[in-house]
């Protein structure tokens, strides 16, 4: 078959990937010029996540990649003594396979696993989709597909041409990375300041030029376009005014247009159905759990995976639209209420919260490696859900075929 995939970021690249090793033939169309750098934080690939990657012969890039991140210092507001936590074994708890990797590496290790079997055309968009698979574009001329896959993440065009407006829910929280100078953050390290409702910390990998800046706030929902930069540059200074002297001296690279900047609110998708005719959504399009608190990364990849997987040698794709949502849809929604209580967890609203999350995380990270990671595999709907997502060989049980 013919596919169109709108999107070139995580899902669309594994998801062209995988399906032209299937036998379809694949077309991936990405608004931006060039592959899109939104800001290049850091992203979690769990064991699942891994295990795909592998299969696709890039698990080593995505290792040599690492960010190596394995320790963060954080000080409360108003106090003078800062708290460290070793993190390699909170990830370790989380995950028997976990990797820590800056989103553009990532983004660019999947696209170039897909060339030249896969043909690209950036610089352009969707502007319609007929039923009977007939595709416009801004640019390009129309053509038409057997297929056409959303993968083009939580402000989705695909989405809003096909299925229109869909339910969300806004977590309470927003989320925003902007680049800084190298020398403010160290490789290896996170470091930063929290305080009720916010927290900000900056930290570096040793193969970036420049560090990340990364901050998460509380809000009652504010309003601005997603793509109105000043605006959420506007919001993010005022939420974050006062917090301490460092924090002010990152927020004043947000005068340099030339420095990487993302703002969204973290927001999860609540339907459960991802096609209809011939489209179909997958990652974040579809089923966003929320940006950074739900392994939406993971997850995309998962899906992508699995939505290649059954419609790989058929032709009856409503068959296999229905078997691609009946595989990802109790892990969709166990990753969605464990994002609520993550948003809740890093980011409490009082004082005492604040001390209980930096203590709490100082205390798990002192106990012996040997002792935390049993005590997390006790919960495979908490700390290790997206270790409890299922791989299934798609090649070896015959692919397409419905499981027995």
């Amino acid at each position: 078959m013919r596919v169109l995939v709108s999107g070139a970021s995580i899902a669309g690249p594994v998801l062209a990937y995988w399906l032209t090793r299937y036998g379809h033939e694949v077309t991936v169309v990405e608004r931006s010029p060039v592959l899109r750098k939104t800001g290049g934080h850091a992203v979690d690939l769990m064991k699942p996540a891994m295990d795909i990657s592998e299969r696709m012969g890039v698990v080593e890039r995505i290792e040599a990649l690492a960010t190596g991140t394995e320790r963060i210092t954080v000080l409360r507001e108003g106090t003078r003594k800062p708290i460290s936590a070793d993190v390699t074994k909170l990830f370790a708890a989380a995950s028997d396979r976990h990797v820590e990797v800056m989103r553009d590496d990532l983004s660019e290790i999947y696209y170039e696993a897909t060339l030249p079997d896969v043909a690209y055309l950036f610089g352009d968009s969707i502007t319609s989709i007929g039923d009977d698979g007939d595709v416009t574009f801004e640019n390009a001329a129309p053509q038409r597909f057997d297929l056409v896959i959303g993968a083009d993440g939580l402000h989705s065009n695909v989405r809003g041409l096909v299925f229109g407006e869909v339910a969300k829910n806004f977590t309470g929280a927003y989320l925003a990375v902007l680049s800084v100078p190298r020398e403010l953050g160290v490789p290896g390290a996170m470091n930063g300041h929290i305080g009720p409702g916010r927290s900000a910390q900056v930290y570096g990998a040793r193969h970036v030029d420049d560090a990340r800046a990364v901050f998460l706030f509380r809000s009652p929902e504010l309003d601005y376009h997603h793509r109105d930069i000043a605006r959420q540059k506007q919001l993010l200074r005022e939420a974050f005014a006062n917090l301490h002297p460092e924090v002010d001296q990152w927020l004043t690279y947000l005068d340099d247009d030339s420095r990487v900047f993302y703002f969204d609110s973290i927001t999860q998708l609540r339907e459960d159905r991802w096609s209809k005719g011939r489209v179909a959504l997958v990652g974040d399009a579809g089923y966003c759990p929320g940006p950074a608190i739900g392994g939406s990364t993971s997850l995309a990849v998962l899906g992508a995976y699995v939505l290649a997987g059954e419609l790989a040698h058929t032709d009856d794709y409503e068959a296999a639209f229905a078997r691609y949502e009946n595989e990802m849809r109790d892990i969709v929604h166990a990753s969605r209420n464990f994002a609520l209580g993550v948003a809740k967890t890093l980011i409490p609203t009082t004082r005492t919260g604040v001390w209980a999350l930096t203590r709490g995380a100082q205390l798990v990270t002192s106990l012996p490696s040997w002792m935390v990671r049993p005590l997390a595999k006790l919960n495979t709907k908490g700390l290790r859900l997206h270790d409890s997502m299922v791989v299934r060989d798609y090649e070896r049980q015959g692919a397409g075929v419905a499981a027995p």
